[in-house]
């Protein structure tokens, strides 16, 4: 009954993603945008303490509901952890209404061709295993596009698009991830690039399945059009990628069908300091510009 209410909400709830993922590479530099300087931890043990202190405050807010917030993708040592004593992913359905995702990839390879494909998953049909008896609805997997490379761009969604399938095999719900980054030349090209490639790799996904893909917000409104209303696609999620919360929302809100998954523009504002009062309300404002650009379109 769970999976098949997950699979509605994420399917057509009014709401966003939440990226709680910060994995180690990110980590420092999330706590210390919350006010948690590399002096407050010592070593990599405490300092992810801090950071499952952090999300446990997230999850825990009147803020973070299913009434906005659809799902939320976890780092893996989230969903080994509890709040409350109760698995994280167990507390996020029960507790919050929250379809609990897993963060997968194990990071970036050296940039060839201009992307960088992500580095080979070892273990992964443990940790998919895992991620099944933990919960978990999907996983998620990054990947980065630097240039507007026909040959990159085509090597990068082949890749994500074969690890879809080992996920799919396993009955999770994956996120292809292929993030073009917002500094490069001739964005507006690489993202035409990146439709046509994914709309090729669709065709390969069998009858009856579906993927969910996370994409740059694009130059021109409606870029993904095709793919939001593609039958094989569950869902299309949009990340910040260095946008400011303000100018992600004003872009998200000109495409229709998207909805957010945003990290840092989402805790933007949030401090380690704030009283109980103080971060509910800035988490509820932050929650609540990020679902109305959501629903927008």
């Amino acid at each position: 009954m769970s999976k098949q209410k997950q699979t509605e909400q994420m399917t057509n709830g009014g709401g966003f993603v939440a990226a709680l993922d910060q994995s180690g590479g990110s980590t420092p530099k999330a706590l210390a945008l919350y006010g948690v300087e590399a002096d407050a931890y010592n070593g990599e043990a405490e300092m992810f303490d801090q950071i499952h202190a952090m999300r446990t405050r997230i999850i825990k807010s009147d803020a973070f509901t299913g009434a906005r917030v659809v799902g939320a993708i976890l780092f893996e040592m989230t969903m080994d952890r509890d709040v409350d004593g109760v698995p994280t992913a167990q507390y996020l359905w029960d507790s919050c209404g929250v379809v609990p995702f897993l963060k997968i990839d194990k990071g970036l390879a050296d940039e060839a061709n201009g992307v960088q494909l992500m580095k080979p998953i070892d273990g992964l049909d443990t940790l998919l295993e895992k991620a099944v008896s933990k919960g978990i609805f999907g996983t998620k997997m990054r990947s980065v596009i630097n240039q507007a490379s026909s040959k990159g761009i085509k090597a990068n969604v082949a890749q994500q698009f074969e690890l879809a399938g080992d996920i799919l095999a396993h009955g999770l719900m994956p996120i292809v991830e292929p993030e073009i980054n917002i500094n490069m030349e001739d964005k507006s090209g690489a993202e035409d690039m990146l439709r046509d490639a994914i709309l090729a790799s669709l065709d390969i996904v069998p009858e009856g399945q579906q993927v969910m893909l996370k994409l740059t917000l694009p130059e021109a409104a409606n870029q993904y059009k095709a793919l939001v209303d593609h039958p094989k696609v569950m869902r299309v999620v949009a990340l910040s990628g260095g946008y400011s919360r303000d100018e992600a929302n004003r872009r998200l809100s000109e495409n229709s069908g998207m909805i957010a998954s945003f990290s840092r523009a989402l805790t933007e504002g949030l401090s380690a300091q704030q009283s109980e009062a103080e971060f509910d309300a800035t988490l509820d404002a932050s929650v609540g510009s990020i679902h109305a650009a959501s629903v927008a379109g």
